[in-house]
């Protein structure tokens, strides 16, 4: 057993590290979402991964319980945004890292026009700038849910929506 107050890690390291090919595709997605790290793209790859191992055992399986978990499987992810409504499981095992990327608040924010660039979307949203329903949200990496996306803006009290406002009226002018 683990220690309660360390966390199990939650993705998976490649398999085999020095691949150039892998390396060139995680540098793109590294300078495309402005991330940190590649433990960031780690973390979205074996999200992917679990949601696609869990598509194939449903797919394989019949009874009741697989509708139930099907709906389940299906319904996490059509609230999150990853999957289009109408999607059946074979849609699953089509998901790309990127499908998840694009769901995350840091990019998002870049998304939406709140910032220039993709690093500057994470420094607004790690430095307290972004809120989301009015609420603060300090976590690059929270994932957006499907009605959330136009309740994303800056926090009330931020010097950087105001910056913000003003550059956008002298642009309109």
């Amino acid at each position: 057993m683990g220690h309660p107050r360390k966390a199990r890690k939650k993705y998976n390291t490649p398999p085999h590290p020095w691949n150039a090919d892998r390396i060139k595709t995680e540098n793109k997605l590294m300078t495309k979402y402005g991330l940190k790290n590649k433990k960031e793209i780690w973390k979205a790859d074996t999200l992917v991964r679990r949601y696609r191992r869990d598509a194939r055992y449903l797919l394989g399986f019949s009874s009741d319980q697989k509708e139930h978990e099907r709906n389940e499987l299906l319904g996490h992810l059509t609230n999150f945004g990853i999957l289009s409504e109408n999607a059946d499981l074979e849609n699953i095992l089509d998901l790309t890292v990127e499908d998840v990327l694009n769901r995350r608040l840091q990019t998002m924010v870049h998304q939406k026009g709140l910032s220039r660039t993709a690093k500057e979307a994470r420094i607004f949203v790690v430095h307290g700038h972004i809120a989301l329903n009015g609420k603060k949200i300090d976590s690059p990496s929270y994932m957006v849910k499907r009605g959330e996306e136009d309740n994303i803006d800056f926090y009330a009290s931020s010097p950087v929506a105001k910056q913000f406002q003003n550059k956008t009226a002298e642009e309109k002018d």
